[in-house]
């Protein structure tokens, strides 16, 4: 089995994190029919860039095998809390999937995001996704909402 490291990504990993980008509308399309042909999700020169966020990638032989960022997010104002972490961008290459590369992603993002005084964080999954919200349940998510949409046509 190949060794898995853990970094910050950079801008020399945006080609490959654009791929990732992709790879993971595509998958989540099927769970989505309001998502346009052609689209992106993030700002990875942000992600990349700013202090108020950690993009990491896991690596075999230095090449990304997969993603995951955490930025800092102002909590509504009725809220107890004032900020918290949003993670999202959890993608990881089929051939590496199923050994807990998203497991030690999460723990990453975490351990920052306790480093700078942030004690929540949150995320969203598609609720028909059921192989995300197991994986994410094990790291200790809790559903705390769900969103619902009507058609109006």
């Amino acid at each position: 089995m190949a060794t898995i490291t853990f970094r910050e990504a950079t801008l020399e990993d945006k080609p490959v994190l654009l791929q990732f980008e992709q790879q993971l509308i595509a998958y989540e399309r099927p769970f989505d029919s309001i998502l346009k042909a052609d689209c992106t999700y993030y700002d990875l020169d942000f992600l990349i860039q700013s202090k108020d966020a950690k993009l990491i990638v896991a690596t075999v032989n230095s090449m990304p095998i997969a993603s995951g960022y955490a930025k800092i997010v102002k909590a509504k104002p009725y809220h107890k809390i004032t900020e918290y972490t949003y993670m999202g961008f959890m993608y990881v290459d089929p051939k590496f999937r199923g050994q807990g590369v998203i497991q030690n992603i999460i723990e990453h993002l975490k351990q920052w995001s306790i480093s700078i005084g942030i004690f929540e964080t949150r995320l969203e999954v598609y609720s028909n996704n059921t192989s995300a919200i197991k994986a994410y349940e094990k790291k200790g998510f809790k559903n705390r909402m769900i969103e619902m949409k009507m058609d109006l046509k």
